[in-house]
């Protein structure tokens, strides 16, 4: 039971639990590091540029939709006023899409 525990009280480089047992040393040193930090930012870039898309394409329809509806709301009141007449209203609305 103790010499299973025996290398994880040794001081590094001394056969025990240091760099050199999780291979740094000898599968790209510093270049790896700097991969996977690259390789994490990125990830965090995406997931940001992710959000904004999200946010912007939820922003535009709620504004595209907005419109359409205040758009009828204006022909509407102007047909109420009397402003145009019932085959204007019925061209402009068709006009519009609705």
């Amino acid at each position: 039971m103790i010499t299973l525990f025996r290398g994880a009280f040794q001081p590094p480089g001394s056969g025990g639990m240091g760099p050199r047992m999780w291979g740094w040393e000898y599968h790209g040193g510093l270049f790896s590091i700097i991969l996977i930090g690259l390789f994490w930012i990125a990830v965090v870039v995406a997931i940001l540029f992710l959000i904004r898309w999200l946010m912007v394409s939820t922003r535009h329809k709620n504004c595209k939709a907005r419109e359409t509806d205040s758009a009828l709301e204006i022909l509407r009141i102007r047909y109420a006023k009397g402003e145009i007449n019932k085959e204007e209203f019925e061209e402009k609305k068709k006009d519009l899409g609705l």
